[in-house]
């Protein structure tokens, strides 16, 4: 049994190998059909497409052939009839322009006679006119003359009033005071404030800006300062052209600034009850232009005294920026008030909606109801044209002495068969 089941798997294997085998080789002979079979359709589908390409390729060219030239005898037409309607433009201007020419020209001439009529008569009188009103201008010369004179004698008054430092300090104070006025509001400045707490000093104007807290407030100090004298003496000296006075009285000029700026720095700057800089306003633009000028010293001014220099121009603009910040900050303080009124204007917006949605479906039903009504006046006018030409027959039988046929004497039922309502208009 064991030799017997020896040879048999030996038997089986043969088998199993040439099986093997016989599978094999038919899977490599398909494998070489199928792959020829693929190799003969890519040949087809080659071709064919080469074909398809061939034809798209001829159609194309011939398409795009007549298309290039249907658009270009569209645009030669085109062309062609724009420089027709352009030629005709051009010849209908220019003989509205010879129309206009010679209307102007006819209109010229009439205006010329009119003129020439007319200035003769215009001329003699304006003349007298002209000749009172010279006489009356010199009459006003002398009084004015008189005013001038008397405006010498006001500008003596001011240049002593200008001579007097007090009165000097109240007018650049008194100008200063008129900036701030027309640009300001009054809550925004305070006159005369204390900026140190308990201290005797006080600064001519100050700007209330906001601080950190609900209730702070942070000073910004303005203060007046106007060194006429020294000034004048800069002008004469510039008036006489020496050059060692000129600079002689700058220098002057220079160290009365920066001593001014010092006790400025001293009395009003004081963080963080004021601001880290203070305002030093000189009344007249020259005097600014002077300070200005000197090479370094605004600068020095700025940055180790901490004191900008400014003149009524430069002061105007920095008061506008400053404005411009406090409406910047009330706009964002009435933020939350304006979101308010927006969700009130919402909910009010709604409501208005409902109230347009009740009202289309009021109209909607008032629409039905006039259809209805447009419906019951057709059925009604039917029945009356009905009416209308069985009376015509009875009447015409009458005449005659004929009972119409089929005519009942009782009420027709057309009316009875329409509802209370019609039949009440139809017999009416």
């Amino acid at each position: 049994m064991q030799q017997q089941l020896t040879q048999g798997l030996t038997v089986l294997n043969d088998r199993f190998h040439s099986t093997s085998q016989a599978s094999l080789q038919s899977q490599v002979d398909l494998k070489a059909a199928i792959e020829s079979r693929f190799e003969e359709l890519r040949l087809a589908n080659e071709a064919k497409l080469e074909q398809v390409r061939t034809t798209v390729d001829e159609k194309l060219q011939g398409t795009l052939k007549t298309a290039l030239a249907e658009n270009a005898q569209r645009v030669q037409t085109l062309t062609d009839t724009h420089v027709a309607k352009q030629a005709e433009l051009q010849e209908t201007l220019r003989s509205e322009l010879e129309k206009l020419r010679q209307g102007n020209e006819a209109k010229l001439e009439k205006m010329r006679e009119t003129v020439d009529e007319k200035l003769q008569g215009t001329l003699e009188k304006r003349l007298g006119e002209s000749f009172k009103l010279v006489s009356d201008r010199l009459e006003q010369v002398q009084k004015g003359l008189g005013e001038m004179q008397t405006l010498a004698s006001d500008v003596g008054g001011l240049k002593r009033v200008l001579t007097n430092v007090k009165s000097r300090g109240s007018w650049g104070e008194v100008q200063l005071e008129r900036q701030l006025e027309d640009i300001m509001t009054p809550e925004q400045y305070e006159q005369n404030a204390v900026i140190r707490p308990g201290s005797a000093e006080r600064v001519e104007f100050a700007v209330k800006l906001p601080g950190r807290g609900e209730t702070e407030r942070v000073l910004l100090p303005i203060d007046s300062k106007f060194p006429q004298e020294d000034y004048e003496r800069l002008l004469e000296a510039q008036e006489s052209g020496e050059k060692e006075a000129v600079e002689a009285a700058t220098k002057v000029l220079e160290r009365v600034i920066l001593t001014q700026a010092k006790l400025i720095a001293e009395k009003y700057i004081v963080p963080p009850h004021s601001t880290d800089f203070a305002i030093m306003y000189l009344p007249t633009e020259g005097l600014f232009a002077e300070v200005v000028r000197r090479p370094g010293l605004a600068s020095k001014l700025q940055n180790e005294l901490r004191v900008i220099v400014t003149g009524p121009t430069t002061l105007g603009s920095l008061l506008n920026s400053l404005q411009m910040g406090f409406r910047t900050l009330a706009i964002e303080e009435r933020s939350s008030e304006v979101w308010k009124v927006l969700s009130a204007a919402k909910q009010e917006f709604q409501k208005y909606g409902q109230v347009w949605e009740k009202l289309e479906k009021q109209l909607a039903t008032a629409q039905n109801t006039v259809h209805e009504a447009g419906v019951r006046t057709r059925a009604v006018t039917k029945q009356l044209r009905s009416v209308e030409t069985l009376g015509t027959e009875i009447t015409g039988a009458s005449a005659l002495g004929i009972e119409p046929l089929g005519v009942d004497p009782e009420p027709s039922d057309s009316l009875s068969s329409l509802a209370p309502d019609e039949a009440e208009d139809a017999s009416a």
